[in-house]
């Protein structure tokens, strides 16, 4: 069993939000990477769990403008399965 599978139905990306509307338009305003965010949320997430953090940093090598790009959730656990994580985005800090 992968990292993913051990973690599938923990962690969740709070998608028909405003929240993440907001972190998609974001993501594709900074990001210089061809790969759909689609494709990287269960990778963003599992990062972000793994390494007990509420953000993730694109890093300037794959940002449109060469800078460093934090994207700050808050994590909320979820009253029905205290071992399920809701990541909700909130804004992004560029450095």
């Amino acid at each position: 069993m992968n990292q993913l599978e051990f973690y599938k139905n923990e962690l969740q990306m709070d998608y028909f939000s405003d929240n993440y509307r907001k972190f998609e338009s974001d993501f594709y305003r900074y990001s210089a990477l061809d790969t759909p965010l689609t494709f990287l949320t269960d990778d963003i997430m599992l990062a972000m769990a793994k390494s007990a953090k509420n953000y993730f940093k694109l890093n300037k090598e794959n940002a449109k403008d060469n800078r460093d790009h934090y994207f700050i959730f808050d994590v909320e656990v979820l009253n029905d399965s205290k071992l399920t994580k809701k990541y909700v985005y909130q804004k992004s800090i560029s450095k």
